[in-house]
């Protein structure tokens, strides 16, 4: 049941994008007062009979923005359908995972494939992606500093201090020429992978959830998208640089819906 009801909500999500496209259009000079009879008792027998059936239910947690209010547009969809959507919201990065090994949800809405895959390897968890639904860029945002151009010596950046998402913005770093990574670290920078910073950047790993907040702090953050969006943020008004469309962070940062993965090992015994 929980493999068909996600695909519902990847389905309804489609739906909710694309509004009414799909209705055909009818010619009232073919439909006569019969089929509008016959139509109406139909529909009213429709309708008790999902008035007589209990709503399965289906539990994901979110991060509150987007995903969340993304699957928000899935609930009437589903009803329809004959399942009831709980949304449970989260505002890190680690409990929804938890959770959804745990068995507390059905699936989650808030992640990339490189933090789940690492995810799962440092918790010994086994999460599978069934989906790919969008991709939030990274940006750079102005703290006590305005602009790139304007940061000086010492200058002090807030960086996520999750695993793929610390790579992902020492990267977004490096686009700007800010510093330079050590050759085939990749994904999995971190700080002490800086091989070259010119301008002796003091860089701060910081809870994802917290970043926005430390602006006020700090001459720029690169903050993750969902939890720029949560304080406010424009990622294409209030970001002084951004993830390019065409990086590897576009190509491999869609997030995903994931599900607990469940093997089942049916023995039959023959007499």
């Amino acid at each position: 049941m929980k493999k068909i009801a996600l695909i519902l909500v990847l389905l309804s999500l489609l739906v909710a994008a694309l509004g009414g496209c799909g209705t055909k259009d009818v010619d009232p000079e073919k439909q006569n007062s019969s089929d509008n009879n016959d139509k109406q008792s139909n529909d009213e027998e429709g309708n008790k009979e999902n008035d007589n059936k209990e709503l399965k239910k289906i539990v994901v947690g979110a991060s509150i923005t987007p995903h969340a209010e993304i699957l928000e547009t899935a609930k009437s969809v589903l009803a329809a359908k004959g399942f009831e959507l709980n949304i449970i919201e989260y505002n890190d990065y680690v409990q929804p995972n938890v959770a959804l090994d745990a068995g507390d949800l059905d699936a989650n809405y808030f992640q990339h494939q490189p933090y789940l895959d690492q995810f799962n390897e440092e918790r010994g968890m086994d999460l599978v992606s069934v989906a790919i639904i969008h991709y939030e860029p990274f940006g750079i945002y102005p703290g006590k500093t305005k602009s790139i151009e304007e940061l000086k010596d010492g200058a002090e950046i807030a960086v996520p201090n999750d695993g793929t998402n610390e790579a992902r913005a020492l990267l977004l770093l490096e686009a700007q020429g800010l510093i330079t990574i050590k050759e085939g670290v990749g994904m999995e920078a971190t700080v002490i992978d800086i091989a070259e910073n010119p301008k002796n950047l003091k860089i701060h790993e910081i809870e994802a959830a917290q970043l926005a907040r430390s602006l006020q702090d700090v001459d720029l953050a690169v903050i993750n998208g969902n939890f720029a969006i949560q304080a406010g943020l424009n990622v294409s008004k209030d970001a002084i640089a951004v993830e390019d469309k065409d990086s590897v962070a576009a190509e491999t940062y869609g997030n995903v819906i994931a599900i607990k993965k469940v093997t089942k090992i049916e023995k039959k015994s023959k007499l």
